[in-house]
């Protein structure tokens, strides 16, 4: 129990139990692992191993490993330790974990604006997603649905001009009007940032949800938009949208109004339309210098 052992090689003298995540450990589930335990140890050990587990649920780890651990005094002494804590559980974790940086992928620095994005993504048990992948792209798109937002980049891919577009951005989850207000400003900044008198063009898009009030979730936007409006214009941006579900007519005719409001091209669709026809009108539109 005193000497770390190579896990790898050595599984058939590994002790396993499985526990349904809906379950509580407790001695009877632990019996397995301490059984072979001196008798005096075991009571202690087991103890040992279900605060662990306790501290595991309560941090979200993912992983936690501690090779070895002794006695000392008769109580249980991790001697190596490490673990893997859940990402996706930051939004409720921030007081507890302190100032913990995750690690980006092998070679990417966040920009001012994805860090942002990040730590209100951090922040909100909703999703809010946001890559930058070509600063001077003219094609952008603020798309509802982790799954939508994929489809919609990889369709400006395949109809040839993935080096146009300027970003990947999602948000899902029913992010409230204000997270929704301050994520619509950072894409729309980076959107018309450094006009070169060309057209660019915004798709704001989304499948036919089945819960989120979009009407309610287009509100962030709309003001985002209305606050933009000299920077939209500069930019020559036209803004495509196609949304459907709950509320979507109410949420259309706004941006429709919104349009004629601030005289910027703003083409709306509704479910009647395909998901990603707007791709190729934005494609059209940037290819059309007229």
């Amino acid at each position: 129990m005193n000497k770390s052992i190579d896990i790898e090689e050595n599984w058939d003298k590994v002790k396993t139990i499985f526990l349904p995540t809906e379950k509580p450990m407790t001695l009877d589930t632990c019996a397995p692992l301490i059984a072979t335990l001196p008798l005096e140890v075991r009571g202690k050990i087991g103890d040992f191993i279900m605060g662990v587990f306790s501290v595991f649920q309560d941090l979200d780890f993912s992983f936690l490993e501690m090779n070895p651990f002794t006695l000392v005094n008769g109580e249980p002494y991790p001697l190596d330790m490490r673990g893997e804590l859940d990402d996706t559980a930051a939004f409720k974790n921030f007081n507890k974990w302190g100032n913990i940086e995750f690690p980006l992928p092998f070679g990417r620095v966040l920009s001012s604006t994805e860090s942002f994005i990040h730590s209100l993504d951090e922040k909100t048990s909703a999703s809010l997603k946001f890559t930058v992948l070509n600063p001077k792209g003219r094609i952008w798109t603020m798309v509802a649905g982790g799954g939508a937002s994929v489809i919609y980049a990889d369709t400006v891919g395949d109809l040839g001009y993935a080096s146009e577009l300027g970003n990947y951005a999602e948000y899902s989850g029913a992010p409230n009007e204000e997270e929704v207000l301050q994520y619509a400003r950072v894409v729309i900044d980076c959107a018309t940032a450094n006009p070169d008198g060309r057209k660019r063009a915004l798709l704001i898009g989304g499948g036919i949800a089945n819960f989120t009030d979009v009407a309610a979730t287009f509100n962030g936007i709309i003001r985002a938009l209305r606050e933009k409006e000299a920077k939209l214009k500069a930019a020559r941006m036209h803004i495509y949208v196609r949304r459907g579900g709950p509320n979507y007519q109410t949420g259309l005719a706004r941006m429709r109004a919104l349009g004629e409001e601030l005289g910027v091209p703003l083409e709306v669709y509704g479910p009647e339309a395909t998901m990603t026809g707007i791709c190729k009108q934005a494609i059209d539109c940037i290819m059309s210098e007229a």
